[in-house]
C-alpha cells in the first residue's frame, strides 16, 4: 500500500514549478500503477500553451475558474469547480486561469516526475525521475 499526503508531497522534490503552474506529483511511474496522479495549480491571469503529444490527461477542477481552448477548432470551454475535461486525442490547447485553479490530474502513460513543458508545450515521454 502507498500512503502519501498532499502536504508532505508539497514539501518535497515532488512539487514542480513550471512558471504559470505548480504540479505536486503524488503518484508517479515508479509507483507501478500505470498512471500518474497530480494536484496542479494553474496560476491566475496566465495562459499556458500545452500539447501532450506523448500523454493522455484527465483533469478535474476542484477550485478556481478559467477556460480551455482547443487550438485545432478554436472552441472554448469554461472551467469551474466540478468540471472535468479529458484530453483523449492529444489535443493541443491553451489553458487560461482567471482565478487560481486547483486541479486533480491523471496522466497515461505515467510521468516520471520532473517533467516541464518544452517550447511546444510537450512533456517528454521519458523525463528524469524524482529522487525521494
Amino acid at each position: 500500500m502507498i500512503v502519501r499526503t498532499l502536504e508532505e508531497c508539497k514539501n518535497s522534490s515532488r512539487a514542480i514549478n513550471g512558471g504559470n503552474w505548480e504540479s505536486v506529483r503524488m503518484l508517479l511511474k515508479d509507483d507501478n500503477m500505470g498512471f500518474s496522479f497530480h494536484i496542479t495549480t494553474i496560476f491566475a491571469d496566465t495562459e499556458t500553451p500545452i500539447h501532450y503529444q506523448n500523454h493522455l490527461e484527465s483533469v478535474y477542477c476542484m477550485q478556481g475558474e478559467g477556460e480551455i481552448e482547443t487550438v485545432e477548432d478554436g472552441k472554448i470551454y469554461q472551467i469551474r469547480p466540478g468540471t472535468l475535461y479529458i484530453l483523449d486525442k492529444n489535443d493541443k490547447h491553451l489553458l487560461r486561469a482567471t482565478k487560481d485553479m486547483h486541479m486533480a490530474c491523471v496522466f497515461n502513460p505515467p510521468l516520471n516526475g520532473k517533467e516541464v513543458h518544452d517550447e511546444n508545450g510537450v512533456y517528454a515521454l521519458e523525463a528524469d525521475t524524482i529522487d525521494d
